[in-house]
């Protein structure tokens, strides 16, 4: 199943640079960026047909460039490249081993093109055979040289924004009430131990911004549309204390697999939310303890960067929310694309490996892949959930 209710974030472009990425929401799903290509005309007429003034050979068609030397050279290294190489390879065969790929035979070229045929090489290789593929890169510090490769989940600048007025009004709908556990026990999980923002919890991005929403209606003239925007905000606020005190019961992790094993399946919907909650519980079966900013690059005690209003942090663009429907959801999209549009790019888990002779974990981003396709299938099974009448 490879469901997507997510939102798009702005108009946003990823960077070149080994950077993060950015989000923005779109009422009902984990949506792509809002820009359409557009085509160019075509010429009935057709290109003007040109020939060579006499005969060539494809002999250039098969010759092969090496790559060129991308990396800043210091002048240090120019001056010592022996030791420069000496280094290089050395973590290049620790990168290899652990990727468990063969390296192309580069030095018997001069430097510093075998240095770049070699990164050329690993790059390309470990671009087919590595899940979140990021980049690697030459770092000299401290008289040394080695490789930091950087793996990275792309989110495809989406906002997973989990509604919760759904989930109530499914705890009110008799012939859903199972169906509705189950998910209270998918959102406990996601709210306990992968610690997805709550958007009734002071300090995170979504109670900001439903605040400043509440500002601006509080300074327009008092109409019956203004009525209907207050009464939609107070109802926010109302279902979101409601539903947060249910999956705040842990007791909710606690049957968790008993609501799974008992449950029964009418339809096609029952049948989908099963397979979350199956997903969901293996998830937390293999990573107890995993949080969703675990690999934050801003985490990191050797991270050295400062909060930067440039950048689409994790906690803005993944949240749970009010609701995918009316005007309020409405002018929170709005709000959100119009601040991510401002930014230039959007941060992602990322893993940094530094071959320099330290130890090197075998961590990957598995968690990151498992539950994010959680996040994508529950946020579509909520925002298309309809009340049975």
């Amino acid at each position: 199943m490879n469901h997507a209710e997510t939102y798009p974030i702005g108009n946003y472009q990823r960077s070149q640079k080994a950077k993060r990425k950015a989000t923005v929401p779109t009422a009902r799903q984990v949506c792509r960026l809002d820009a359409t290509d557009k085509r160019c005309a075509g010429d009935t007429k057709g290109q003007t047909k040109i020939r060579a003034a006499f005969p060539t050979a494809d002999g250039f068609l098969k010759t092969t460039f090496l790559p060129k030397w991308k990396e800043q050279q210091t002048a240090e290294a120019l001056e010592r490249p022996a030791t420069v190489e000496r280094d290089f390879y050395k973590s290049l065969s620790r990168l290899a081993k652990h990727y468990d790929v063969q390296p192309m035979p580069t030095r018997k070229f001069n430097h510093p093109y075998n240095i770049a045929l070699a990164l050329w090489d690993m790059e390309t290789k470990l671009g087919r055979t590595v899940k979140n593929w990021g980049s690697i890169r030459v770092v000299q510090e401290n008289d040394r040289t080695f490789i930091v490769s950087q793996e990275r989940y792309d989110t495809g600048a989406k906002l997973y924004y989990i509604p919760i007025a759904p989930l109530y009004r499914m705890l009110k709908d008799p012939g859903r009430k199972h169906t509705a556990r189950l998910l209270l026990s998918v959102c406990s999980y996601l709210y306990h131990i992968a610690d997805i923002p709550y958007y009734r919890q002071e300090g995170s991005y979504l109670y900001r911004t439903y605040e400043m929403l509440w500002e601006w209606v509080m300074q327009d003239e008092d109409t019956e549309e203004t009525k209907r925007y207050k009464s939609e905000l107070h109802q926010a606020e109302w279902i979101g204390d409601h539903v947060e005190q249910k999956i705040f019961n842990r007791t909710n992790l606690t049957v968790f697999k008993d609501r799974m094993d008992s449950f029964k399946i009418r339809d096609e919907f029952d049948h989908e939310c099963r397979m979350l909650a199956h997903k969901t519980f293996d998830l937390y079966s293999r990573y107890p303890n995993e949080s969703v900013f675990g690999n934050d690059k801003r985490y990191d005690e050797n991270s050295e960067d400062d909060y930067d209003n440039e950048i689409v942090y994790m906690e803005k663009y993944i949240s749970f929310f009010a609701d995918s429907e009316g005007w309020l959801c409405e002018s929170l999209s709005e709000c959100v694309n119009n601040e991510f549009n401002e930014c230039g790019e959007v941060e992602e888990p990322t893993l940094t490996k530094r071959f320099d002779g330290s130890k090197v974990t075998g961590n990957d981003l598995d968690f990151e892949n498992r539950l994010f396709t959680v996040l994508e299938e529950i946020c579509y099974l909520l925002c298309n959930y309809k009340t049975e009448r």
